[in-house]
């Protein structure tokens, strides 16, 4: 594993990082952050199609269809994420990694705790509406109820980003990558603190390994077709 140091922004920033882990920190102003919070099914980006009118009686006859998994279950969740992301490496069509990314990030969105998921919703409102304040201290409640909770130290570095406490941003980013080391989301905030702090070489590893776990991550891709010829060269 290699380690990270995240520099300067007027002041020397210091926050070791663990690259082979993983916020979906925006490029420009969008909150790409925060993905689908409570609403939408946690499990599957497919959903199946409601019969026709004609087909009533024979869909009546059909078995009555298995109950969806509990993702709050550590070990049904593990499983569910496993092959989200297995699927999500080796997808090739934008429009099917889009829905498998969403379906990763709904899982995530879960905590198993009302509480929880109540400040969390309130957290999320507020950072929509650039009340940054409010959603670090919404998120600080949380990371103490729910330690464990990768969306929790996620939505909490997103918010000290959009604040420009590049630090805190750093080291929530760390937080996340201990506990879930594929989170496509953290290491693209890690590589946009990096290219804005100058550290571009060390941007552009950061990218290549979030495109080796979300391949389709359009954004990331332009980065790194970017920075590649920049720093390396155009190949003969």
């Amino acid at each position: 594993m290699l380690t990270l140091k995240a520099h300067t922004f007027g002041k020397t920033i210091r926050a070791q990082i663990l690259l082979g882990q993983l916020l979906l920190v925006s490029s420009g102003s969008a909150l790409l952050a925060f993905g689908p919070a409570f609403n939408g099914p946690a499990y599957g980006a497919d959903q199946p199609n409601r019969p026709a009118a004609g087909d009533k009686q024979a869909a009546d006859k059909k078995a009555p269809s298995k109950p969806r998994p509990d993702v709050n279950q550590p070990e049904t969740r593990q499983k569910i994420l496993d092959e989200l992301f297995d699927r999500l490496s080796k997808s090739k069509d934008q429009d099917e990694s889009k829905g498998i990314a969403g379906a990763i990030e709904r899982v995530w969105m879960r905590s198993g705790s009302d509480t929880s998921d109540l400040l969390m919703g309130r957290a999320v409102s507020a950072v929509r509406s650039k009340d940054f304040n409010l959603a670090i201290e919404l998120l600080d409640k949380i990371v103490i109820l729910d330690p464990d909770w990768v969306e929790a130290w996620n939505k909490r570095a997103t918010a000290r980003y959009f604040a420009d406490d590049y630090t805190g941003a750093m080291s929530d980013i760390g937080e996340v990558l201990k506990r879930e080391p594929r989170h496509f989301g953290a290491l693209s905030g890690m590589g946009f603190i990096l290219l804005k702090s100058g550290m571009d070489r060390r941007a552009l590893e950061v990218f290549r390994k979030t495109l080796e776990i979300y391949p389709g991550l359009d954004e990331i891709q332009k980065q790194t077709d970017q920075l590649t010829p920049e720093l390396e060269g155009r190949p003969i």
